[in-house]
């Protein structure tokens, strides 16, 4: 069992690696270079996003991003510090929930995204208002967030029960995620074949006809390029975390850790430079200003 509680008396001092990897719970020791690198990274680009949700007035951004960014330096920080000594629990366990939890704020801020895309370029192409976009996938996020939340806790005890049925748990959110940003991808790609092809799902509201179809400009392309890029980073992770979790805390590929630097840390650190690089605040505006440009429409 990967999550037995070790002395706190007993460190990694005289083992070589391969000897502190057999008696890890990682199954293997975490390379200090690497979570120095992720942790560097993520600070980065956690401070840039601070100042940029700051200056453009994008305050959503940090329950979301902002949030985000700093589970992931924790998370890092933990595997750091066991490191030093792997046979620690409490680094573990730091790791262990942060890591899985830290993408799904990510999430978030890419439904809300969205829906202010669909907002600028006319809600009658896309099969969900902006608002129930973001109701409906926000929603199924909170919900992968509280079993992953649920799923960590248990996973963390010292229980044999706990730890398989906080696995599951682990498991069920991780996939339920990965559910949702299937059916988020399928829909999007939907949005956008029916913008470029002008057929709208609806054609009026209840007492008006939604306006004309407004043409698509440069920082709105930029957004969509943004909202694909950091959602294929963010699949790509959590199809690697669906496999590494099905195959168990005894499984192979729990056990290599290039594959968990390779297609978890790498996979987030992109996804965050992705929306560093490709702002949603400097391409579609404050709040204050993208409400100025809906009354503006309606006139």
């Amino acid at each position: 069992m990967p999550l037995q509680t070790a002395p706190s008396s007993r460190t990694t001092a005289g083992l070589t690696s391969a000897e502190a990897g057999e008696l890890s719970p990682y199954h293997y020791l975490p390379t200090e270079r690497i979570c120095i690198l992720f942790i560097v990274l993520f600070s980065i680009s956690g401070v840039i996003h601070v100042v940029q949700a700051g200056y453009s007035r994008t305050y959503w951004l940090f329950p979301t991003v902002v949030a985000g960014v700093a589970g992931e330096v924790i998370g890092w920080a933990g595997r750091l510090w066991s490191n030093h000594n792997v046979l620690l629990n409490v680094p573990f366990k730091m790791q262990l929930v942060t890591l899985v939890i830290a993408p799904t704020p990510l999430l978030a801020a890419i439904f809300v995204i969205l829906g202010m895309v669909i907002e600028r370029l006319g809600p009658q192409y896309s099969r969900l208002s902006p608002r129930w976009y973001s109701v409906v996938f926000v929603s199924c996020d909170v919900v992968a967030l509280l079993l992953q939340a649920a799923g960590g806790g248990a996973a963390s005890s010292t229980a044999q029960n706990s730890v398989t049925v906080g696995g599951h748990l682990l498991l069920a959110g991780i996939a339920f995620q990965l559910g949702a940003m299937s059916v988020f991808m399928i829909l999007s790609a939907e949005f956008l074949l029916r913008y470029y092809t002008d057929r709208p799902v609806r054609v009026k509201l209840a007492s008006a006809p939604y306006p004309a179809r407004v043409m698509i400009d440069r920082p709105t392309v930029l957004t969509i390029i943004s909202i694909a890029l950091s959602t294929l980073f963010l699949f790509v992770r959590a199809i690697y975390r669906t496999i590494e979790l099905a195959n168990g805390w005894e499984g192979r590929v729990i056990r290599v850790q290039r594959y968990f630097n390779g297609m978890d840390g790498a996979m987030v650190a992109l996804a965050v430079f992705t929306l560093n690089v490709l702002h949603p605040g400097f391409l579609l505006g404050s709040d204050e200003e993208r409400a100025g440009e809906m009354a503006l429409r309606k006139i």
